[in-house]
C-alpha cells in the first residue's frame, strides 16, 4: 500500500499538510468541504506538494516535519526542489527524499 505526504495551498494564501492512502480521494474531500475545520473555510485548494512513501509511518514522519515550517519556508522550499504535482505519479518513487536539504538522496 502507498501512503502520501501532502501540502495544499488555501484560496487565502495559507497551508495544510496532511497524509493519506489515498491523494486523490483525500484531495477531492478537501476541496468539496468535506473535512470540517480549517481547511472547510479556505477553499479552493490547490495541491502544492505530494510525495509517496512505502509506509504510514515514513509520511506521517514527513508530514511532522513539514508542518513545523513557516509558510514561507514552504513556499522557498517548493521553488527550489521544482516539486509540484497535481497528480499522484503513475509509479512510485524510488529515492528517498531529505526534507532537511530539499534534495533527493
Amino acid at each position: 500500500m502507498t501512503f502520501w505526504a501532502y501540502i495544499l495551498r488555501f484560496a487565502d494564501g495559507s497551508y495544510y499538510t496532511g497524509h493519506t492512502d489515498d491523494l486523490e480521494r483525500r484531495v477531492g474531500q478537501h476541496q468539496t468541504g468535506q473535512v470540517a475545520g480549517y481547511t472547510q473555510k479556505r477553499r479552493p485548494v490547490v495541491l502544492m506538494w505530494s510525495q509517496d512513501f512505502d509506509s504510514r509511518y515514513e509520511a506521517l514522519t514527513a508530514e511532522a516535519q513539514i508542518k513545523g515550517w513557516s509558510a514561507p519556508r514552504k513556499r522557498r522550499w517548493r521553488e527550489a526542489t521544482g516539486r509540484h504535482c497535481m497528480k499522484p505519479p503513475s509509479r512510485p518513487r524510488k529515492e528517498p527524499f531529505d526534507f532537511a536539504q530539499g534534495e533527493r538522496k
